[in-house]
């Protein structure tokens, strides 16, 4: 389970060292694609396969419902396998750097089954509205169950 918030420099190379506490459930190979709220999704292989088949609908029927077609688009049609290097850094691609806003700094949220990336200035915005709504969040989540 991925948990904590870590801050951390993307070098000149666009490669950021992943927190100490996330690189061995990361594993060597790591899938990197668009997350929600303009973060990147950081998932290992096994997760990765969780996703894949949360998403599939069933054996070859991912197509047939359009707001799936246009989801599937969106995370798999973006998403890019990044090895770890010896030293514990990945290599974000361009793209999707630039569709998370990162730059010189960003905050790594570890969040259960996966890491998520975020610009740091973005993250503290969300946290600081988040918390906010702490107890109205928690009240729908308790009523929704």
């Amino acid at each position: 389970m991925f948990i904590g918030e870590y801050t951390h420099n993307l070098d000149t190379k666009n490669r950021i060292s992943l927190p100490f506490k996330f690189r061995k459930d990361l594993g060597r190979k790591v899938i990197i694609t668009p997350g929600l709220e303009n973060c990147l999704f950081i998932f290992n292989v096994k997760e990765w396969s969780k996703v894949r088949e949360t998403l599939s609908g069933g054996p070859g029927l991912s197509f047939l419902s359009s707001d799936q077609r246009s989801f599937n688009r969106f995370l798999f049609g973006r998403a890019a396998e990044a090895e770890v290097d010896k030293v514990g850094r990945i290599l974000i691609p361009d793209f999707l750097k630039d569709r998370a806003g990162l730059k010189d700094e960003a905050v790594f949220v570890g969040v259960e089954d996966r890491v998520e990336i975020w610009n740091k200035n973005m993250w503290q915005e969300y946290r600081t509205r988040v918390e906010k709504q702490a107890d109205e969040l928690a009240e729908k989540i308790a009523k929704g169950k």
